[in-house]
């Protein structure tokens, strides 16, 4: 291991919930929600800072379970977009949200800790997610089940592909398979028995790190470009 994994994440950031103020590590219904809304928000093709601040314009506007989503209607909805700046996806997301959090209600009395409960393995797990409603797919259960690796039983999603291209770039795994890639970054951060940061903060990290840096050829600009192996 060429580099100390906490260097790595106050350079570049580790998860997005507890930047939002989330609190996850409790297993707290209410803020496994708000982190369920979040993640709703970020998945769209938008802007980092414009799905944080909608996040925040809807904990302004007191709009963060279920029952108020749906309760705020589809024209309140758009306002609370609008004033984030979710401008292009303003309708469409309003749509979906309520869709979302109207089947939420129904099947799982609004709880996401019972949709889990009720999951019998890790694949149900992100079906359940994805069945409630159209638009939930693979980016959004994606970020909703990376940060809950360590509080969840059956939150075991596989890395996305801008975490294998920073493991990769960073020396951390040779593997171009999700499973393997997971392994190995497992077994790092086993090793360096870390008790600052949690794993869902390293992997976020090395997403981030592809993101923000490799995907864009930023190499020189690089926060760590130190342990790089790719500009080695």
């Amino acid at each position: 291991m060429r580099f100390y994994i906490p260097t790595l994440i106050q350079a570049i950031g580790g998860r997005f919930s507890k930047e939002l103020g989330i609190r996850l590590e409790g297993e707290d219904s209410a803020e496994i929600f708000k982190w369920w809304l979040a993640s709703i928000l970020f998945a769209a093709r938008i802007g980092e800072r414009i799905a944080v601040n909608t996040y925040k314009e809807f904990e302004r506007s007191s709009v963060i379970s279920a029952q108020k989503i749906v309760d705020t209607g589809w024209d309140g909805l758009v306002r609370i977009l609008d004033a984030g700046g979710y401008v292009r996806y303003d309708f469409k997301t309003a749509t979906k949200l309520l869709n979302v959090m109207d089947s939420l209600i129904k099947e799982y009395k609004g709880d996401l800790n019972l949709l889990h409960r009720m999951a019998s393995n890790p694949s149900d797990l992100e079906i359940r997610l994805k069945n409630l409603g159209k638009g939930i797919g693979d980016v959004t259960v994606n970020i909703f089940l990376r940060e809950l690796r360590e509080i969840w039983t059956k939150a075991n999603t596989l890395p996305q592909q801008l975490v294998l291209i920073a493991s990769k770039n960073m020396g951390l795994s040779k593997s171009e398979n999700p499973s393997e890639v997971l392994q190995d970054l497992e077994s790092i951060w086993r090793r360096q028995n870390i008790k600052s940061f949690t794993f869902p903060d390293f992997e976020v990290s090395l997403l981030r790190l592809a993101k923000n840096y490799c995907q864009k050829n930023k190499c020189q600009l690089c926060l760590v470009k130190e342990v790089c192996v790719k500009i080695k």
